[in-house]
């Protein structure tokens, strides 16, 4: 073993988006990549020397690669211990709760969450600090102001250990822990859900279907759902992690997980259907013919989590990023609880969960979890849909109609414009900022908007401000759109177009929710001049 101090210098553009840096897998296998941004990590956060990691990620390809390069370089640079899922793999929700456990002084994921994999896909690495969430973006903003400043990187050179076999190893003076990625967050779940209630409805002939979409999440789905809790064997499809996701591509939302929408609309259907992606940190939750929103499901399970026991206490508060619905708001103000609204990114609900100030948060793109860990997560999601539905008898559609009767629908949807000429929308999107103030009064398609705003954000915990937000427009009568550009994509630019419209009930309350939107839709477009400023008229993914 020996160990190396490598010349390097600084590479262009290896900033942290919202979800850490993704590339191009291609991009991150070039000479230096990957090793520079780890050592920026390592320098931006006091150094690795006398401290413990947790790394692993979610499978995709050249994810096993990457995790021996972190555990040499880790160990280079003087860290104590690693501990390591096997053969490389942690969900990213499992390795926060790994950090959190053992109360390591943070964790290396290696993921680009829903985003497809393979040697021409995408890759991505973040750094998730000892609360075990992602880093807040004064430590992203100083791994970047680290990037620029490299001249070297420290490493030792060593052939491969063995992250295959459970159990402790030696690399270097450096403690290296192989763990089952699978078994301390399956007893994690034990702990918040009343698996007997559960694996008691399955027993009665509920019947499910949980698609992994070959991703990170298929060894969790099936020791919980099909060991633990009974469901018939293969409830759990595309269930083996594949490098390439098997050409799928993991994003669980109708579009990209069609065939389970195909499976819970057929006449002999399952009761119930979900899936997950890559890193296992979203979900998609579908009843029979029923297709439940993330900001619907977020609000229900608002309004239903104290039937789980480790909610039965009640919550403290619930957060939501700008963009999802006002749904939950309407739950928590009818419970007297705190409604906080942040921007994207769950590493902004970090400061309100250490705080006491909130025990659930959900982002519109299919993100939902609670205080357990500090990231999403997709299969407690799973699991409290699962909770609710044994609690109360009740088929997803009727909680779904029930919710609506009490608290009124706001129709939701997000339309998704995906490699766009980036030049050309930040155009668009600076132009309307620059727009905003004289926006109030004018009218499109019919509606008038009642206030525009470029939102910004406060911390009520740290007062730190995050401006830039994303643009709000909301019209006469509550309907609002949101645009902002996607920071989670590796090329062009995606646009993301947010529409709502509230409907307070009795009537009104079952309609296609595009038709519902299509005013608020078409104002939308007009006021941002969409077709003629990126020459797009109809989104590339609606959800």
């Amino acid at each position: 073993m020996t160990l190396l101090t490598i010349p390097t210098q600084p590479i262009d553009g290896q900033k942290p988006g919202t979800s850490g840096l993704r590339k191009k897998t291609p991009v991150f296998m070039q000479h230096h990549y990957l090793e520079n941004f780890v050592q920026a990590i390592f320098d931006a956060t006091g150094g690795a020397a006398g401290k413990s990691y947790v790394v692993g990620g979610d499978g995709r390809y050249f994810n096993d690669r990457a995790v021996q390069v972190i555990l040499r370089m880790a160990a280079a640079n003087g860290a104590a211990k690693v501990i390591v899922g096997a053969n490389g793999i942690l969900s990213t929700p499992a390795a926060s709760h790994l950090i959190r456990k053992y109360q390591t002084d943070g964790g290396i994921i290696l993921s680009a969450s829903h985003n497809p994999g393979g040697p021409n896909e995408d890759f991505g690495i973040k750094f998730n600090t000892p609360n075990g969430g992602p880093a807040p973006e004064q430590v992203t903003e100083a791994i970047f102001a680290a990037t620029g400043r490299l001249t070297e990187y420290r490493i030792i050179e060593v052939q491969d250990i063995d992250i295959a076999t459970l159990g402790p190893q030696m690399l270097g003076d450096m403690h290296v822990s192989v763990v089952d990625p699978v078994s301390d967050y399956a007893d994690l779940m034990e702990t918040l859900f009343d698996f007997n209630a559960i694996r008691a409805m399955i027993g009665r002939g509920f019947r499910l279907r949980f698609d992994a979409m070959c991703a990170v999440t298929g060894p969790y789905a099936r020791e919980i759902l099909e060991n633990r809790l009974g469901a018939a064997a293969g409830s759990v499809v595309n269930a083996t992690p594949l490098p390439d996701f098997g050409g799928m591509h993991p994003d669980p939302n109708p579009t990209w997980a069609a065939d389970l929408m195909d499976k819970l609309w057929a006449e002999d259907g399952p009761d119930f259907g979900a899936a997950s992606d890559g890193d296992g940190d979203r979900n998609m939750i579908v009843g029979r013919r029923t297709y439940v929103s993330p900001s619907d499901s977020l609000a229900v399970i608002a309004a239903n989590a104290h039937l789980a026991p480790g909610y039965a206490g009640g919550l403290a508060g619930v957060a939501r990023s700008m963009p999802t619905s006002t749904a939950v708001d309407r739950v928590a103000a009818e419970r007297g609880m705190e409604c906080f609204e942040t921007p994207t990114g769950w590493k902004f609900f970090g400061n309100l969960m250490d705080a006491g100030r909130v025990t659930l948060c959900g982002e519109e793109s299919f993100g939902t979890g609670s205080s357990h860990v500090r990231e999403k997560d997709g299969v407690w999601a799973v699991l409290m849909w699962l909770n609710i539905l044994a609690a109360t008898g009740k088929s997803v559609a009727d909680l779904l109609a029930e919710h609506w009767a009490r608290y009124g629908r706001t129709y939701y949807s997000r339309h998704d414009f995906e490699a766009l000429d980036a030049d050309a929308a930040a155009a668009m999107i600076e132009d309307l900022r620059a727009r905003l103030p004289g926006l109030p009064g004018t009218t499109a398609s019919g509606l008038t908007v009642a206030a525009a705003d470029d939102f910004a954000y406060t911390d009520p915990v740290d007062g730190s401000v995050s401006a830039g937000q994303g643009i709000r427009l909301t019209f006469e009568g509550g309907a609002r759109a949101v645009m902002r550009l996607s920071g989670t994509g590796t090329s062009g630019a995606t646009l993301r177009l947010y529409l709502e419209h509230h409907a307070d009930g009795p009537d009104g309350l079952t309609l296609d929710a595009q038709e519902a939107l299509a005013p608020v839709i078409r104002a939308a477009h007009d006021i941002a001049g969409i077709a003629e400023k990126v020459g797009r008229t109809t989104p590339d993914v609606v959800t």
